[in-house]
């Protein structure tokens, strides 16, 4: 089923995510989607959520409260739970840029001319800037990425201080691929951090939560979706071919 909660103390996206977050520990509640422009909040559940229940989770959250005149309607505006493509502009940006320098990059240099398109070399060139633009954005606000990153990912919901770490490991292994030092492990790095966070985007994606993707940090609005899961399996993939060239 399907209700509406009014919580106050919304003031941006980053309170929409956290209140989603929270919300979505509660027992048999299977998605929750926070709107701050007008404190609203829908939940939906396999069985109604008490409001006692709203009161209780969000007591260890001072900023937040549950207004009084709360409306348990069960009417839901699609609106809210549609995810614009738009969304998805700046990865898609991005990841286009990354690829057209990997790819201008990848060429043997003779006497004249580039020539000789080397295709080891463009995965190698589009690891090294994925690991350094996208490590670029989750250092602008580290805190922030931190959070967003603990809502899924396996590792730093466990373990906090790893989230807030993410980011330079990423810059480290694009800083040892810019100057090809160990590469071996570089890329032996790639497969087993990215594909372990797979792990955490896979299930955040199956369990349909509605959480933000930190791969841009938190600069960006991107709902963690099977894009997500792509791009984490390409660079799995990218990996594992760097491997055995």
């Amino acid at each position: 089923m399907t209700q509406t909660f009014n919580i106050s103390g919304m003031t941006c996206e980053a309170c929409e995510y956290k209140i989603q977050h929270v919300f979505s520990q509660i027992p048999n509640v299977n998605s929750a989607i926070a709107k701050h422009s007008n404190n609203l909040v829908i939940i939906e559940s396999l069985a109604a959520i008490d409001r006692n229940v709203i009161v209780e989770t969000l007591r260890p959250h001072s900023k937040y409260a549950l207004i009084d005149n709360t409306d348990f309607s069960i009417e839901v505006a699609d609106s809210l739970s549609e995810t614009s493509s738009n969304q998805y502009y700046p990865l898609f940006l991005i990841a286009g840029f990354i690829t057209l320098v990997a790819f201008l990059t990848s060429f043997q240099q003779g006497i004249y001319v580039a020539e000789n398109f080397e295709i080891k070399m463009f995965l190698h060139n589009f690891m090294t800037g994925f690991f350094l633009v996208f490590s670029f954005f989750k250092l602008l606000d580290i805190k922030s990425f931190a959070e967003s990153f603990q809502m899924y990912d396996l590792l730093a919901a466990k373990l906090p201080v790893y989230g807030k770490v993410y980011p330079f490991i990423e810059l480290g292994l694009g800083i040892l691929c810019l100057i090809n030092f160990q590469l071996y492990y570089v890329y032996l790095a790639d497969v087993i951090i990215m594909g372990f966070g797979a792990l955490g985007v896979i299930k955040s994606v199956l369990n349909k939560r509605k959480i933000r993707c930190a791969c841009l940090g938190s600069v960006f609005n991107l709902p963690m979706s099977t894009i997500t899961i792509i791009e984490n399996s390409l660079m799995v993939m990218i990996g594992i071919i760097l491997l055995n060239l």
